[in-house]
């Protein structure tokens, strides 16, 4: 038995009937929303009941994610987006061009989590050029963490939808 075989047995690469990718599917999106712009969001929580040294820390905490973020796409925000496009293109082609399973998975989880990091960016720099504080803040992280499940939903229901399909069209044995 050699090296190939034992990796692909191991690491199914028919993604959309493996158990592993709507596990990893589930947690990507789960993380996503639980962590809103670097943010536990359990965080937001206890800044609204508590305030005082709760709101002080959601606001240290916010302010240097948000000057993270800005710093990174001021600096290597082109280069990123170029790499993003070249990745995101091939997977498209290698997908569905060529019909790699495995590049349509990577790619249903992947292009919705470049929608979520560009809105990233869009709401630091909204809180940072408004100076948000105290509920405002609390306000616009509630906005967008509900934006994030509104696309991780919508994601999920698109690949499960094109996952059924795949497996339906193509059969999961093959």
């Amino acid at each position: 038995m050699d090296i190939y075989t034992t990796v692909f047995e191991i690491i199914d690469m028919r993604s959309f009937s493996n158990l592993w990718y709507w596990i990893g599917l589930a947690v990507a999106w789960s993380t996503a929303s639980h962590w809103v712009m670097g943010v536990p969001y359990d965080l937001v929580h206890r800044a609204a009941r508590q305030e005082g040294q709760a709101q002080e820390d959601l606001e240290a905490i916010v302010r240097v994610n948000c000057n993270r973020m800005l710093s990174i796409s001021e600096r290597s925000g082109i280069a990123l987006m170029v790499v993003a496009s070249a990745i995101l293109s091939s997977l498209i082609t290698l997908g569905f061009w060529y019909g790699v399973e495995f590049a349509q998975a990577i790619l249903l989880l992947m292009l919705p989590m470049v929608f979520v990091a560009f809105l990233s960016v869009r709401t630091a720099a909204a809180i940072h050029r408004e100076g948000l504080t105290g509920k405002p803040l609390r306000d616009r992280l509630g906005r967008h963490r509900l934006t994030i499940q509104v696309i991780g939903m919508f994601s999920i229901f698109v690949t499960a939808t094109w996952g059924m399909f795949h497996n339906l069209s193509y059969g999961v044995l093959r």
